[in-house]
């Protein structure tokens, strides 16, 4: 690399990472920020989920907006809101100033999650470099969100949860500042016009999606409100097909969301990040209510799913020039299956129970980042620089989906095991029944996606491709 371009990695890299950090430091501080705003219990949800929902629901749409009016203005733009909003956030003194602030920041991350990654990968040529810079990416990435609850508990415990947010001003101006010096414009050399109905349809069946599904372990699935929500989001997304199949210049054209690639890709990368994150709940639960670990203790644990995960990162592009992208992604999702689904057998005796899991963990997060980064590579190949921005932007929206419904997805599935609870408390034998059965289940959900892409995914000469490098078959005229 040259020194511009290394010092555009760090800046683009940099502002990865604090977003992953962004969505796991106020973990710890719940209770606290719930004790001091006035939040009720039930409510306090709500302070990751206006988070996720803004940043799921809107990154595919700033993705395209990227491509048509330039990558860069827009990385600059979500820095200083993000900025802006973790300032307003760390003087909140009402759940509402509280709930807008965090919306803002989902809004921030859905607008520079994209374009930075499209920035990576408009910077770098297909090839030896780009594969590195999308694996430090993945490795920051799974790094920042497993320390991003050790360092909430630090400056939660050290100073207080407001400094959870005012971190993030110093450190997003500085990156801010970096942009403008150090990053260079990028924009599609065709400008499309805005696919407005499109962006309406596919944000709204997004954030109504996320709401579902987020609603589901709170209120039940049953619950009108839940599975309204997701009937609204079903209804949507059959109307943005519509629309993107009669629309002369889609949002996101049918060949780019049936691409081999792109379809397989996203699988693998939705499944490692909902799975993954599924995972550290679980276990979050299993450590501090079968073994009685403080808050600190557990986000210390999590520190080595961190070394795990940015080792992942750092040898993943070896992996891929040795095994190609394919079989990258299928070895990564496997060692992550193994090493999740193994937890079953956890019992409550701590010393054995604590091995158990910084070894699984370690390696685990291994396995995790280096799906994270095949997935990448294979979701972002094959495609024109104009089209960048939409196939990044639905690489992110595949992060931010997948962190948002594997918790509550596999807290269901655990809470089947809880048994009688006693005024809405499980024993402490029934939440080991419930996470190991979580986490069994969780293991066997990562093994058949890998089994899928093993058999589905396209190869050529041992290098993945995707249906944008093969002829383009003509629709028929009706």
């Amino acid at each position: 690399m040259t020194g511009k371009q290394k010092a555009t990695l760090v800046v683009l890299l940099g502002a990865q990472f604090m977003f992953a950090i962004d969505f796991s430091i106020l973990t710890v501080a719940l209770p606290k920020i719930g004790d001091d705003l006035g939040f009720s219990i039930d409510n306090l949800q709500w302070v990751v989920t206006s988070f996720a929902l803004m940043a799921a629901g809107f990154m595919l749409l700033f993705g395209r907006i990227g491509d048509t009016f330039g990558r860069k203005k827009l990385f600059l733009f979500g820095m200083a809101l993000l900025t802006v909003s973790s300032a307003v956030g760390g003087f909140a003194e009402s759940p509402e100033v509280m709930l807008v602030a965090r919306a803002a920041q989902g809004l921030a991350t859905a607008i520079v999650t994209p374009s930075g990654l499209a920035l990576i990968t408009t910077s770098f040529e297909e090839g030896p470099l780009r594969n590195k810079a999308l694996g430090l990416n993945g490795a920051l990435l799974s790094l920042g969100f497993a320390s991003g609850a050790v360092l909430g508990g630090v400056l939660t415990d050290l100073l207080s949860w407001r400094w959870d947010f005012f971190i993030n001003v110093p450190i997003g101006a500085l990156l801010f500042l970096g942009g403008i010096a150090f990053i260079r414009e990028s924009r599609s050399d065709i400008r499309p016009k805005l696919d407005v109905p499109g962006a309406v349809t596919v944000t709204l069946g997004l954030l109504a999606f996320t709401f579902g599904v987020t609603g589901g372990e709170r209120d039940g699935w049953a619950a009108p409100q839940t599975w309204g929500a997701l009937l609204f989001a079903a209804v949507m997304f059959v109307a943005f097909y519509i629309i993107e199949l009669k629309t002369p210049e889609p949002l996101a054209p049918v060949r780019i969301l049936h691409a081999n690639t792109v379809k397989w890709g996203n699988l693998g990368g939705l499944t490692t990040f909902s799975m993954e994150s599924a995972l550290s709940f679980l276990l979050t639960l299993y450590m501090q209510q079968v073994l009685g670990l403080t808050p600190f203790q557990t986000g210390l644990m999590f520190g080595f799913l961190g070394l795990g995960a940015f080792l992942g990162g750092t040898v993943a592009p070896k992996i891929i020039g040795r095994t190609g992208t394919k079989g990258a992604l299928v070895l990564g999702l496997l060692i992550q299956a193994v090493m999740t689904g193994v937890l079953f057998w956890l019992g409550d005796a701590m010393a054995v129970s604590i091995v158990a899991i910084l070894a699984t963990t370690f390696i685990g997060g291994f396995g995790h980042v280096l799906a994270i980064v095949a997935y990448t590579v294979t979701a972002t190949s094959g495609v024109a620089d104009h089209e960048q921005g939409l196939v990044t932007g639905l690489a992110t929206m595949t992060q931010q989906i997948g962190f948002t419904i594997g918790i509550p997805i596999m807290s269901a599935v655990a809470a089947t095991q809880y048994g009688p609870l006693t005024e809405g408390v499980a024993s402490v034998a029934g939440v080991l029944k419930g996470t190991t059965f979580g986490m069994l289940v969780d293991g066997l959900v990562v093994l058949a996606v890998a089994l899928l892409i093993l058999v589905f995914l396209r190869t050529v000469g041992g290098a993945t491709t995707s249906a944008a490098q093969q002829p383009e078959k003509q629709p028929a005229v009706n």
